[in-house]
């Protein structure tokens, strides 16, 4: 079975592409590229994952490729948040970007690379195409993810979301990750 792995550059999508290699699964790895900006300080902070992901793969010897969605994203996530707010709504890009570019595009991307799923790093369980909470409380990311109909989810894999996040972090430093330690995200990447 081979598998695509959602890989970020983070602690969180190496540990279940390494989850996955050491079952002996087929897989590799796709690293989404969603937005260009700099920060003030001029740095990048998706070329700065985007190294991380290559020093994931290069440690345990996967293939990685990387797909640019930033037109994608601005006109199927980015604009519509922006549209939302001027409604007084309050939208949820996280959910939309799950919808429309990772559990859409990116998913046809690795089925068109020949995987049979598509796993990522979210805390959830994912039983037959029916999404389950993940068993940390405090990283549980379900409701990011409420908008999948089972026939997506039936693609995909969630291999942390029967850890707790300390159980993750130290799969990973047991594993010699280099993104062990590496700080978590925390969300809308253009704020």
């Amino acid at each position: 079975m081979k598998i695509a792995v959602a890989l970020s550059g983070g602690v969180d999508s190496a540990t279940a592409l390494y989850l996955l290699k050491k079952k002996d699964h087929n897989v590799f790895a796709l690293f989404m590229k969603n937005w260009e900006e700099k920060t003030l300080n001029g740095e990048c902070q998706t070329a700065k994952d985007a190294d991380d992901a290559r020093r994931v793969c290069a440690e345990l010897g996967v293939p990685l490729y990387t797909i640019n969605f930033t037109k994608q994203y601005y006109e199927n996530v980015f604009s519509q948040f922006l549209d939302k707010l001027k409604k007084g709504c309050t939208p949820n890009p996280d959910t939309l970007c799950n919808k429309e570019i990772k559990f859409n595009l990116l998913l046809k991307k690795a089925l068109e690379l020949g995987a049979s799923y598509l796993a990522t790093g979210h805390y959830c369980i994912n039983d037959s195409g029916i999404l389950h909470k993940g068993l940390d409380p405090n990283k549980d990311q379900s409701y990011f993810l409420y908008a999948l109909k089972r026939s997506i989810l039936e693609k995909v894999l969630f291999p942390i979301g029967h850890y707790k996040k300390g159980e993750v972090r130290a799969i990973a430093e047991n594993a010699g990750l280099c993104v062990s330690k590496k700080k978590d995200s925390t969300g809308i990447c253009f704020i």
